[in-house]
């Protein structure tokens, strides 16, 4: 580990010189891709840095043990290597799991997108309460927003569809887990027997695609203008601003229509279309190389039932890992940490599997 370790800190030094190249500054693209290495190297390199202190102090303190006459050093050094020990196990769990290889896509900003399943307006509402938990999750962390890209209102509220761009450091590795079929259980609004119904909301995270990351042939794209509809002032329904993008080869459509201006729904449906057609690119790829192989954590798919939300008895189970939580109202307050902190844990369980 200590030489795997030596060479991080030998490639931190190289790109830390690289970031001042002027061939570097000048190539956007370039620069992007080396700061991103950087500040991945970095976090390495800090922990390594406080992980050989205290290695040395160690050495220092075993030495003073094996060799000092005197009673009350050798008891200094004692204490000293009794405060050092757990310090270096700590440390060597930290970089252990930094070691892991890491999803290339964890650090991008993400597409997410939800979707009302079966149950009618009850599933609508659904999808517009688990949207407002991703809302209230991204305002709980540092750095990050959210930006509406596209929405379908429910008939009673909530959202048939939404699409949102989340943007931040390790945003696409955080919110990849939520990618799945939730469930929910409770009684609706319009029930006046008081009977439960169950209905479903589907959600899709997908790895922001940078023109780096995919190249999508221009050619291949058919534009059309049309005029919005629905909330969003007075400019709706004035000029043809939203955009449908369709790509030819594949069929897939994406349509904007929140932007204030047609470029700027251009420029997000772009965004949109570019991230769906790079999942279904990776998708495809990880399919070839791990047929046989599912993670532990699921797959990801649309089809997968990932999560039930229980409202009588205020109880939220994650299915991939087995975790029931009894604190509904948090959860879909934004408190969505420990079952992503135990998917973490799980998917590099997974990957440790794969690696020995």
């Amino acid at each position: 580990m200590l030489e795997q370790l030596e060479g991080i800190r030998e490639r931190f030094e190289e790109v830390a010189q690289q970031m001042g190249m002027p061939e570097v500054v000048s190539d956007m693209a370039k620069f992007k891709k080396i700061s991103k290495e950087y500040k991945d190297l970095e976090k390495i390199v800090k922990e390594y840095k406080k992980y050989k202190a205290v290695i040395d102090h160690l050495a220092e303190a075993k030495e003073i043990l094996n060799t000092e006459k005197d009673e009350g050093l050798r008891e200094l050094a004692k204490e000293e290597i009794d405060e050092l020990e757990p310090q270096k196990e700590e440390l060597e769990e930290i970089l252990k799991e930094m070691l892991i290889p890491k999803d290339p896509n964890d650090g991008k900003n993400a597409i997410l997108e939800v979707r009302a399943g079966a149950g009618g307006d009850e599933a609508s509402i659904f999808a517009g309460d688990l949207f407002r938990m991703y809302q209230r999750f991204v305002e709980k962390q540092e750095g990050w927003s959210l930006s509406i890209m596209d929405l379908n209102e429910g008939t009673s509220g909530g959202f048939k569809e939404i699409i949102a761009e989340v943007s931040g450091e390790d945003v696409y590795g955080k919110l990849k887990f939520e990618s799945g079929v939730h469930r929910v259980q409770r009684v609706p609004a319009t029930e006046s027997q008081g009977r439960v119904h169950t209905s479903a909301a589907s959600v899709a995270v997908l790895p922001e695609a940078d023109e780096v990351d995919f190249e999508l042939n221009m050619s291949d794209i058919k534009k059309d203008t049309f005029r919005a509809s629905g909330a969003g002032g007075q400019h709706v329904n004035k000029t043809e601003s939203a955009i449908r993008l369709t790509h030819l080869p594949t069929n897939t459509v994406v349509e904007c229509q929140d932007g204030r201006s047609q470029h700027a729904n251009y420029d997000k449906a772009l965004t949109v279309l570019r991230s769906r057609l790079y999942e279904a690119e990776l998708k495809k790829h990880n399919d070839a190389i791990s047929s046989e192989r599912k993670s532990l954590v699921g797959s990801g798919d649309r089809s997968d039932k990932i999560r039930t939300y229980n409202y009588p008895q205020s109880r939220v189970t994650d299915h991939r890992i087995g975790l029931t939580v009894y604190n509904l109202p948090t959860v879909m307050d934004g408190e969505i940490d420990e079952f992503i902190e135990k998917l973490r844990i799980a998917e590099n369980a997974e990957r440790m599997k794969g690696e020995a």
